[in-house]
């Protein structure tokens, strides 16, 4: 699946395959995740909605 994450070094936005679904925090006050890797390598992290989350992860 391909979402668009913010490279940070680029200063841009970037397409790129999610390769892992992360949850951050505690039970009260938890953020959803994808996790992906740029071309060179390079970790990418874009924080989106628990639904959004939910949905693609049963995909």
């Amino acid at each position: 699946m391909k979402h668009e994450f913010y490279d940070v070094r680029a200063k841009a936005k970037v397409s790129a395959d999610v390769i892992d679904f992360v949850t951050y925090g505690d039970a009260g006050r938890k953020r959803y995740a994808f996790k992906g890797k740029t071309k060179d390598g390079r970790s990418l992290t874009a924080f989106v909605s628990k639904e959004t989350w939910e949905k693609a992860k049963k995909k």
